[in-house]
């Protein structure tokens, strides 16, 4: 009796091993297969093809079967029906090989569709196929003909919505990689500008373009960019959400080092100083490598608007920066130990408000602003109509019934308020998150150690700025370490001044403009 429980358990614990293992040979045989180059005979190639799909099962991968007048001999094509252009098939495909009448005419004549290549491996033509494009096998060929007829479904060029500008361009990338490639080429007519495509999932297959100017991008930054792609081995990546995070520098710091933005004109704009741009399918956005904080300050906008507007709108945002990190834990540190600094008519305004609250500062400033945070969320979260009206009647009506129910002070409610309003003129939504949570980080530490704790603070943050770096690009450049540029920082210049691309990435052409003397 015990031999055979003791058996039984071995069995239990071998079975699993032995299914891996057999998953595992099937998985290498396949990969095997699909290496291997095609057959001259048509029909085993199909049923390779067929065993490969799970045809009929897999009802949208289709076999077109024809003989190609003139040349009098057996053909097939393999498409997936609901990623093509059918009418493509139809017109420039299908119709030209039954109609020919020709014996010495090649396929690549026949076939009138634009783009037509070959290939010799069943890899590349699983590739294909599942690309959109339709591939044509012919009896006795050791090559198959791939032809461009790839339709994915997708949006329109709309509006940018998360990057609004009241003065210049209106149109955003959207889900489809080649239309994102289309905006940028219209705005960079030059053969220098470079498209490369990498494969970088093993499964899923997601492509990614890497776009870079020949003649200004730093080859060191490219190289880097590329083996950290290329070292990547994973199963899916779909978006560049989820890719941002498999190839930045400092994936856990608060502060991000890639820049996110859906603008094409803003990432032509950095392609032209020699940055470099990563666009995938999917993806209604583009990443901008390497970046810097100043690159996360600074918006689109404030080079559409005159020079002295543009510095008028970066001393606002300047503020408000300032504004939503500080004032909340100011406020803190002033009435819990710093009270010699107010004046006494202010400090008599303020306890006379607090008199009646039974909470501490901190108490009302943290609940405050997680119901500021709750809101906001609240209002990105549902429908569009409804998202405005729940932010502001929200706003008004919890702070009002607050400040009723003495929970909290009136002057709590403002100074909440006036920082979560200032944290919306943070236009990188990656930067805007890193803020909110800093100002949570100088509440807690105002509260524990007043304005030493908040300076402290400020002082590691600074500290822990100047040693991260975006693909070997300091993250305070060109303020610290200082390199030649534009001083392009804090404000902007004239834009007939600013001759220099950025220093810190070293671009083949340091000049974009020749030096105005008479400036």
């Amino acid at each position: 009796m015990k031999k055979s429980k003791l058996k039984w358990l071995i069995n239990q614990i071998s079975e699993p091993e032995e299914k891996e293992i057999v998953q595992d040979n099937a998985t290498a045989q396949e990969d095997l297969k699909k290496k291997k180059g095609i057959d001259p005979n048509l029909e085993s190639t199909i049923d390779m093809i067929k065993s490969i799909y799970s045809i009929p099962e897999n009802n949208d991968v289709k076999l077109r079967n024809l003989k190609i007048g003139g040349l009098e001999r057996k053909a097939t094509l393999v498409y997936i029906s609901t990623i093509t252009d059918i009418p493509i098939i139809e017109e420039h495909i299908i119709r030209p090989l039954v109609q020919n009448e020709m014996d010495s005419k090649d396929i690549e004549n026949i076939i009138s569709a634009p783009s037509v290549a070959t290939v010799q491996v069943i890899e590349d033509v699983l590739t294909s196929i599942n690309n959109g494009d339709t591939v044509l096998f012919v009896d006795d060929f050791d090559r198959a003909y791939v032809i461009s007829t790839s339709s994915f479904e997708g949006r329109g060029i709309e509006k940018a919505e998360n990057e609004v500008v009241v003065k210049g361009p209106k149109e955003a990338f959207n889900e489809k990689a080649l239309s994102n490639i289309s905006l940028i080429r219209k705005r960079i007519k030059n053969e220098n500008l470079i498209v490369e495509s990498l494969t970088i999932s093993q499964r899923s297959k997601n492509e990614l373009y890497i776009l870079y100017v020949k003649d200004l991008a730093n080859e060191d930054i490219l190289h880097r960019i590329k083996d950290k792609v290329n070292n990547l081995k994973v199963d899916s990546i779909r978006d560049l959400s989820l890719l941002e995070e498999y190839i930045e520098d400092n994936a856990k710091s608060i502060f991000p080092t890639i820049l996110y933005t859906e603008r094409p004109d803003r990432a032509t704009s950095f392609l032209e100083d020699g940055f470099i741009i990563l666009l995938m399918d999917n993806s209604p956005s583009s990443l901008i490598l390497p970046a810097t904080f100043w690159s996360f300050f600074h918006n689109p906008e404030d080079y559409y608007l005159r020079f002295l507007f543009g510095n008028f709108i970066r001393i606002l945002r300047l503020i408000a920066l300032f504004i939503t990190l500080f004032i909340s834990s100011i406020y803190i540190a002033v009435t819990n130990y710093h009270i010699g600094m107010i004046p006494a008519d202010l400090l008599l305004a303020i306890s006379a408000t607090r008199e009646i609250v039974p909470f501490p500062a901190i108490v009302e400033v943290l609940m405050m602003e997680i119901a500021f945070e709750l809101i906001r969320e609240a209002g990105l979260r549902v429908p569009n109509p409804i998202g405005p009206t729940i932010g502001i009647v929200g706003a008004l009506i919890l702070g009002q019934a607050a400040v009723q129910a003495n929970i909290v002070s009136p002057l709590v409610v403002i100074i909440v308020a006036l920082g979560g309003l200032s944290s919306f003129a943070i236009g990188d939504i990656n930067m805007s998150f890193a803020i909110r949570l800093l100002r949570f980080l100088f509440i807690v530490s105002a509260a524990l150690f007043g304005f030493y704790g908040t300076t402290f603070l400020l002082i590691i943050g600074l500290f822990h700025m100047v040693t991260i770096k975006s693909f070997g690009v300091p993250y305070l450049a060109p303020m610290t370490p200082k390199y030649k540029s534009s001083k392009d920082t804090f404000f902007r210049r004239m834009l007939k001044s600013e001759v220099y691309r950025p220093g810190y990435i070293k671009p083949k052409d340091m000049q974009k403009k020749q030096e105005n003397k008479d400036g």
